[in-house]
């Protein structure tokens, strides 16, 4: 999966090392700073098993570090520590913001619409919980969002927990939240699906909404 809605492009990677992806983010976001034309991107993919922590000194949600099955990754993104692995889609936007009225609140609001409605068209009652970023089923946490920003323009972006094993959350604090529930799309409904499925829904609908964050943006800008 290779396509362009637009002018936002999204690739479907497979599965892949956290290393590569970053890197590969990097070199986008370098590109685009020195070439505002580029065109947006959008990566899907799933990750070998891995641990990453946002920028923030506070790293309790690590429970230590030496527990750990899996390697760790500090990252230039907000928030504490998540794990991401087989069963996850992963979703990097890298987004020009300067085209979106330099807003970050409002980009991260359109990444949490963009997952309840994805998880809408699979009867999956998705929604926000107030002061706590990422999407939810009732108290349960099924994507994590954390973003890192460089020269307005996006980077990381969401985890949507698909299908697989959740017990790699038991070893660290999820997101820093204490007793949280972890959930997927396959706990809740109790079907089957894969990630290569589940991203090929994103793909459209990523395209569509970015759209109207674009206008919606613009609109508020020229109404200020």
């Amino acid at each position: 999966m290779n396509t362009a809605f637009a002018d936002l492009r999204v690739r479907w990677l497979g599965r892949m090392r956290f290393a590569g992806a970053l890197t590969l983010q990097e070199e986008i976001v370098t590109k685009k700073r020195e070439d505002r034309s580029l065109e947006d991107e959008l990566l899907l993919l799933e990750h070998e098993p891995v641990y990453t922590i946002g920028r923030a000194p506070d790293r309790s949600s690590l429970l230590g570090s030496a527990h750990l099955p899996h390697p760790l990754f500090p990252i230039n993104r907000g928030g504490q520590a998540t794990y991401h692995g087989p069963g996850q889609l992963m979703g990097y936007p890298i987004i020009d913001l300067r085209r979106c009225g330099h807003d970050l609140h409002k980009y991260l609001r359109w990444l949490e619409q963009l997952l309840i409605d994805l998880l809408a068209r699979y009867d999956i009652a998705a929604q926000r919980r107030e002061s706590l970023t990422g999407v939810w089923i009732e108290n349960r946490k099924i994507a994590s969002i954390g973003v890192g920003v460089r020269h307005w323009i996006t980077m990381h972006g969401f985890a949507l927990n698909v299908c697989g094993d959740l017990s790699p959350f038991d070893h660290i604090v999820p997101c820093g939240i204490n007793n949280v529930a972890i959930t997927s799309m396959e706990k809740e409904t109790k079907k089957s699906f894969t990630v290569a499925s589940v991203a090929r829904a994103v793909e459209k609908l990523a395209s569509d909404s970015l759209v109207t964050l674009r206008v919606a943006s613009e609109t508020q800008v020229m109404n200020a």
